[in-house]
């Protein structure tokens, strides 16, 4: 049975497109200004997707597996060892049991990246020897982001020697609550430049910015600063990835590269655990953004939990039963 050797219901399962780097732009405070977020109208629009973008059989069967290559496998905690993250890079190699992934036809699939602590990135990077996956390195005194300026720096380039090839570095929140709009543009476009070759991805803490407004404005001043990705939440905080804040930053990402013409990755990252969620997000961006952004260069997944449960899925769909957790270990 193979699902995948064309691109099935459009799920882009296709090879990754090529884009120019986001270059950024001069800061555009009018532009700023003029950013609005109509709240109840974009909960109204958020409210319809489950029921209106399903998907069902062989069809769920490709939106997983497309997932699946989405997904920035996360260990960030405070007890993680060598032999974890070493676990969990085995895991991204081979995400799904091979005699699942031999009956769907897509026998080498690998997440989309490994995201861990700085102080595991050299483990991350000898783990993942041989393939394509990058390792990301959260920085910049994550997840508050509220470590001396200059040692934020600092942490980005040591976590690039060490070979991190993405850095997901958390703003200065405050810039956006006192709406300080140049401080959070020169911060960020700091970040960028500490990170040479390697890409940006930047964190808003969108649970901490209070309105979707500041969510937008926050997202526009990041992408003018040279992010490469912005990023729903560390994970961390109180809520996290949202549908209403998905929505608001994907729009702030069209606009932005209707007005400049450089595509800006997505994130959304804490809180989605389950399949059925994956397939919501999916939909979203291909609805709002389109096909190109049903890549990995593009859109990924924050997530740990989530890779399980989409492993159980396709095993049901092979099978008819769902299977137990232990079935589906994450090393």
């Amino acid at each position: 049975m193979t699902l995948m050797k064309t691109d099935t219901a459009g799920t882009g399962l296709l090879p990754t497109p090529t884009h120019a780097r986001n270059a950024g732009m001069p800061l555009d405070l009018d532009w700023v200004a003029g950013v609005e977020a109509n709240t109840s109208a974009i909960e109204r629009r958020c409210a319809t997707l489950p029921g209106r973008r399903s998907v069902k059989k062989e069809y769920q069967a490709a939106w997983l597996l497309k997932a699946i290559t989405l997904i920035d496998l996360t260990t960030l905690s405070g007890d993680d060892t060598p032999g974890r993250v070493e676990r969990l890079c085995a895991k991204a190699r081979q995400p799904v049991r091979q005699d699942i992934l031999n009956r769907l036809g897509m026998p080498g699939i690998t997440t989309g990246a490994v995201c861990v602590y700085h102080e595991m990135v050299e483990t991350a990077v000898r783990a993942l020897e041989g393939t394509n996956i990058p390792v990301a390195a959260v920085s910049t005194g994550f997840p508050a982001g509220l470590s001396p300026y200059a040692l934020r720096i600092r942490e980005i380039g040591e976590s690039v020697k060490a070979g991190a090839r993405e850095i997901d570095i958390v703003i200065s929140r405050r810039h956006v609550l006192t709406g300080n709009w140049q401080a959070l543009y020169d911060e960020m476009a700091e970040m960028r430049a500490a990170c040479g070759e390697a890409h940006v991805k930047a964190i808003l803490a969108t649970g901490e910015l209070q309105t979707l407004r500041n969510v937008a404005r926050a997202s526009l001043v990041c992408m003018m600063a040279g992010a490469d990705f912005i990023k729903t939440s560390t994970g961390k905080e109180t809520v996290n990835a949202t549908l209403p804040v998905s929505l608001t930053m994907i729009r702030a990402i069209r606009d932005y590269q209707a007005r400049t013409g450089f595509k800006v990755g997505y994130k959304p990252a804490g809180g989605i655990s389950k399949a059925k969620d994956a397939l919501v997000y999916l939909a979203l961006m291909k609805d709002e953004l389109g096909h190109a952004w049903l890549q990995p260069d593009l859109f990924r997944f924050g997530a740990s939990s989530l890779l399980g449960d989409i492993e159980r899925q396709l095993e049901h769909y092979l099978t008819g039963q769902y299977s137990a957790g232990y079935r589906h270990a994450m090393g």
